[in-house]
C-alpha cells in the first residue's frame, strides 16, 4: 500500500528577490551594444551549460534580449527562444530544461510573475498570455494557430494561417503532456489533467480531462 507525503510547496511560495543593479547595467549595455543577432550568438554559448556562470548568463542575455524580463528569472539549459523582442516576463518565472517559446515578429507574448514552466514544454506563442502563478506542467503545449485549409485544392500547409488568442488565467495549472489548443481561454484557478486535449474554453475553477477535454467538476464543490 503506497503511503502519500503532503510537503509545502517551494516554488509556489517563493518570496519575491530582486537582481542585483549590476546586472540590469549589464543587460543595459549589451542591448546597446550588441545587435539581436550578437545577443542570440551569445545567448548559444551559455543555453547549455550547467553552471552557475552559465545559468546566470542565460537570465542575463534573456534581459537584454527580450521586451521585458522582471527579477529572479531562472533559465535551465536548453532553453530555446524565437522572437525574444516580443515576449514579456513577469518576475519570479522558472523555465525548465529544453522548453521552447516561439513568439511572432510582430506578435503578443506576456508570461505573468510567479510562473512554473516545466521541461520540454512547447508555446507557440503569437498571441499568447499566462496570468501570474500559472503552473505549466512537463511537456506540456499550446498551438497559437492553425492553417484554414482553403481553397480545398491547395496543400494545406501552404494556405493562410490564422492567429487565435490563447489565454491561461491566474493561479490555473496545466498538467503534464497536455495540449491546448487555438483559441482557447483557460480560467483562473482551474485544473488542466495530464495529457488532456483541449480545444474550448475552461471556466474558472473547473477541473477538465480527457480528448478532448470535458469539465469533470468545479473544484469549489465537493
Amino acid at each position: 500500500m503506497s503511503i502519500s507525503t503532503l510537503v509545502t510547496a517551494v516554488f509556489g511560495r517563493r518570496e519575491d528577490v530582486r537582481d542585483p543593479a549590476w546586472q540590469r547595467e549589464f543587460e543595459i549595455y549589451l542591448r546597446t551594444a550588441y545587435c539581436r543577432e550578437e545577443l542570440l550568438d551569445l545567448f548559444s554559448r551559455f543555453r547549455s551549460g550547467e553552471s552557475a556562470f552559465d545559468t546566470k548568463m542565460r537570465s542575463v542575455l534573456v534581459g537584454a534580449l527580450c521586451k521585458h524580463a522582471g527579477n529572479d528569472l531562472q533559465i535551465e539549459p536548453g532553453v530555446m527562444l524565437r522572437h525574444p523582442e516580443t515576449i514579456e516576463f513577469g518576475d519570479s518565472i522558472f523555465i525548465g530544461a529544453q522548453a521552447i517559446i516561439h513568439g511572432r515578429f510582430e506578435g503578443i507574448c506576456h508570461i505573468g510573475s510567479h510562473v512554473w514552466i516545466g521541461p520540454q514544454a512547447y508555446f507557440d506563442a503569437r498571441n499568447l498570455v499566462l496570468e501570474d502563478y500559472v503552473g505549466w506542467g512537463p511537456g506540456a503545449r499550446v498551438l497559437g494557430s492553425v492553417h484554414t485549409g482553403l481553397p480545398f485544392g491547395e496543400p494545406i500547409i501552404t494556405t493562410d494561417l490564422e492567429i487565435k488568442p490563447v489565454r491561461v488565467g491566474f493561479g490555473a495549472d496545466i498538467g503534464m503532456n497536455a495540449s491546448i489548443l487555438p483559441g482557447v481561454t483557460i480560467g483562473a484557478h482551474a485544473i488542466v489533467g495530464a495529457g488532456a486535449v483541449v480545444t474550448r474554453d475552461v471556466p474558472d475553477y473547473a477541473i477538465v480531462a480527457g480528448i478532448p477535454a470535458t469539465v469533470l467538476r468545479d473544484r469549489r464543490t465537493n
